[in-house]
């Protein structure tokens, strides 16, 4: 047990190290690099581990890759283990113009390819549940699963468009005000208040022209079906661990996902990976096995 518990230590005091560095550092270490995505934005990734699967956790909207600290040392038991960096966000470049689900996607598939992995499941909290899906797409021979976390809840869904006429307009004129308000909407209840504030003061203090960006492509592809069409290209299982935040409709979704399970946490706001990590963690790994076809 102590052995295993210093593992886990070291290998969370490493993922620190590694997400304090930057891509003009990269030759330091070993376990970090960059990857050129398709307009030659340069994308940031963190490896942890080792093994036959290739486990791709990809942060969400105004996040980071710090967002999964609490799974690297879980994981990296058993799987190799891969953080990335959205172009506009942690460490990578942000020199794009539009940050769109296309172009996140393909900065995935650029790290992917980088690290030549054969065997990938993609791993997506919040708006990465359809980036990694729409990934999942254009890598037909080396994605076997796409996970979603709290994310995938009903790809028929809309923003009404008063409410994304009002996010808008508030991440123009007030940005930190603004995502205040998002993110303590969906934050839960029983989180530990220090947690709370600092996803808070992290996400508002994100690029607002990437954030803006980002939201703006990501709700509007939702418009006339595009994200259901675009699940109907994904040919692999798709599975989500959800909160109970918002309700998830899996009877909508098994009509255009050919492959779809999701299980829930109970009483646990957007950010399940941090809130409740033992507890998360486990039901990702049941996920993932499920995908493995194992038990």
């Amino acid at each position: 047990m102590a052995k295993k518990t210093l593992t886990s230590r070291v290998i969370t005091f490493a993922a620190i190290i590694v997400l304090a560095a930057s891509c003009s550092t990269l030759a330091c270490y070993g376990n970090i690099g960059c990857a050129k995505s398709f307009d030659s934005e340069l994308i940031s990734y963190s490896v942890f581990g080792k093994g036959d699967i290739t486990l791709v956790f990809v942060h969400g909207w105004s996040c980071d890759s710090r967002y999964w600290r609490y799974q690297i040392p879980y994981f990296a038991r058993k799987y190799q283990v891969v953080t990335i960096d959205l172009a506009g966000h942690g460490n990578s470049g942000q020199g794009r113009q539009v940050y769109s689900l296309e172009s996140f996607s393909e900065d995935i598939k650029a790290v992917v390819e980088k690290l030549d992995a054969k065997k990938v499941i993609l791993i997506g909290h919040s708006m990465s549940g359809e980036i990694v899906a729409k990934a999942s797409t254009l890598m037909p021979g080396r994605v076997i699963g796409v996970i979603g976390v709290d994310t995938i809840q009903n790809v028929e869904d809309t923003m009404p468009e008063e409410q994304f006429d009002t996010m808008t307009t508030g991440m123009k004129t007030d940005f930190k005000g603004t995502v205040k308000n998002f993110v303590e909407s969906m934050l839960g209840k029983d989180m530990k208040p220090e947690l709370k504030q600092w996803i808070i003061d992290d996400m508002s203090a994100a690029p607002p022209n990437v954030a803006t960006s980002a939201f703006v492509e990501y709700v509007e592809k939702f418009e006339n079906k595009g994200i259901a069409n675009l699940f109907k290209e994904v040919k692999v299982p798709v599975r989500c661990v959800n909160a109970d935040l918002w309700p998830t409709n899996p009877e909508v979704n098994r009509k255009y996902i050919a492959s779809y399970n999701v299980v829930f946490m109970k009483n646990a706001g957007h950010f399940i990976q941090l809130e409740r990590p033992d507890e998360f963690n486990k039901l990702l790994h049941r996920s993932i096995k499920e995908i493995l076809g194992q038990k």
